[in-house]
This record gives structure tokens, sequence and C-alpha cells, in this order.
């Protein structure tokens, strides 16, 4: 079986340039340093080096295997560091916006409160932010999704906005009514959006057009072929030249 006394002995071989010096680096013996990586070599069925009596080289598939050992090794580190020492970074996951118009607010004040846990707020395209992945600590959801499997609170409710482009009628004017998206085409994030057409009676509903990520759902809206529906902290996370945002009547938060 794989053991990180193999990734360990590839990374020190490599690092120092022969086996003596690993073995001196890694408390072995040449001979032990030599039966661990011939066993790393076998269990993966490749040459990992090229060994001459003045050199060591990685192979291209040592190459490669270097590389990921070095990513396990201190993926392992981390690990260890955390679990003797306490938490030091927090991830928390998002598909868009985090928390709206209080992410910064609530950035600065976890480092004010939170000095000892690195806060990293990580955006990943899937209706879980990245949880269900495995990629995050904690997420911010919005996406009207079975949170059966993972403990979970509401932590606040937004307003709905009508997303155009800024050359649009409707950016002259300071909302716009539920009753009147049928009129046009509708971008929706297919994988991480949060309208659903059933805010519409099943004979009234609009065009869709499907995106891809929230990038995607920008770029066709300002286009002005398309309008989109979003949480107000869209508007507060994304605002961008071509692109304006006004409530939207008529829905619930």
């Amino acid at each position: 079986a794989l053991e990180l006394k193999h990734l360990r002995c590839l990374v020190a071989i490599v690092d120092t340039g022969s086996f003596t010096d690993a073995g001196h680096a890694l408390g072995m013996s040449q001979a032990a340093v030599s039966r661990t990586l011939a066993g790393l070599e076998s269990l993966l069925g490749v040459r990992l080096l090229d060994r001459t009596s003045r050199s060591v080289a990685p192979t291209a598939a040592g190459v490669r295997a270097l590389a990921r050992a070095r990513v396990l090794l201190a993926g392992t580190e981390e690990f260890v560091r955390e679990a003797t020492t306490g938490h030091t970074r927090l991830h928390i996951g998002h598909a868009w916006s985090a928390f709206g118009r209080h992410t910064t607010e609530f950035q600065r004040r976890w480092h004010e409160q939170h000095p000892g846990t690195e806060l990293r707020l990580i955006r990943h395209n899937t209706p879980t932010g990245g949880l269900a992945e495995g990629l995050c600590d904690l997420a911010v959801i919005r996406a009207p999704i079975d949170l059966a499997p993972w403990s979970h609170t509401r932590i606040g409710t937004e307003a709905r906005y009508v997303a155009m482009a800024s050359d649009d009628p409707w950016a002259r004017r300071r909302s716009v009514r539920l009753d009147e998206i049928p009129n046009r085409v509708l971008a929706i994030d297919r994988r991480t959006g949060t309208t659903a057409l059933d805010l519409w009676p099943e004979r009234g509903r609009p065009t869709v057009e499907f995106t891809q990520d929230i990038d995607d759902w920008l770029a066709a809206i300002a286009t002005g072929r398309r309008v989109g529906l979003t949480p107000q902290g869209t508007a507060a996370q994304y605002r961008r030249d071509g692109i304006t945002y006004r409530p939207l009547r008529g829905a619930e938060p």
C-alpha cells in the first residue's frame, strides 16, 4: 500500500540530489532509501528516477509524481497542524455574491474578532458553493436545494432585483413588475441560479435561455437581448459597466 514514507523518500532524493543525502535528511540508511523508492516504483508500475553514479533525475513520470507528492505532503502537514493547534483557516464557499452587501463588513469584523483564524471566501460554481464537493468548511447557499444532508440555518433574506443592460428602456425606471418579465427573454443560471419559473402562472411564463455561471449570465444580459432576476446581493457584488439593477415588485424575497 502507498504510504507517506514513499512520497517523502521521492521528494528527499530529488531535493538533495542523492540517495545518501536523502537518507541523512530522513534518518534512514542509503539501502532503506533505495528499498523505499523501489517499493514506490513497483506500486506505480513506472520508473520515477534515472540514476547514474553521479546524478539522479526524475523521469517524465517522476516529474508528475513528484509534483503530486509535494501537494499531498503539504496537505498532510496542514492537517496535522490544524489538528494539533486548532483551526487556523476557515474556507467559506459560495456560488456568487458571498454575503452580498455585507461581505466587506463581515470580512473586516472577522479579522478583528478572530485574528488567529484566516478567513477565505472562495467561489465554486456548484449549487452548494463547494460544500458537497468537500471544497470548503461552510457555504453560503442561495440555490433552492435540499439542505437535509447538512447542518444549516437561515442567515437572512434578500429582495429580488432585475438585471438589465444599462441602455435598456427599463433602466430609466425606478422598478420593474414581476408580471412584465414574461415580455422579455429571461437568462437563468442553470447550475446555481435562484429564479424558478413557478414565479409565474404556467401559461404566462417568459422564454428562458440558460447560462453556465455568473459571468456567462452577466455577459448575456449585457447584450441587451436578455434580462435576469437575482437577489440583491448580486447588485452589490457585481457592479459592472453595461449592467443596471432595478428592484423587482410583486415577488417574494
